[in-house]
């Protein structure tokens, strides 16, 4: 866990990431209700990785690309 945090690298990164985290942990604690640990780690991790994937994803769509990036199709 300290050499994943240590790679996040930039404060954005780190704040969005912590964001999701924070998210992630309030949908798990309201609505999965499943009387298993594992089950409930599993889907909150799951969430996590889920709304970080979205974030990303609508990062990249509405940013406007910088000179030394090529435009992508």
């Amino acid at each position: 866990m300290y050499t994943l945090l240590r790679q996040l690298g930039t404060p954005a990164v780190t704040l969005r990431e912590a964001t999701t985290f924070a998210v992630s942990l309030l949908v798990a604690e309201l609505f999965y209700k499943f009387h298993s640990f594992s089950l409930e780690c599993l889907a909150f991790l799951a969430t996590w990785a889920s709304l970080s994937a979205l974030l990303h994803l609508g990062t990249r769509l509405f940013r406007k690309p910088t000179e030394s990036e090529p435009e992508q199709r």
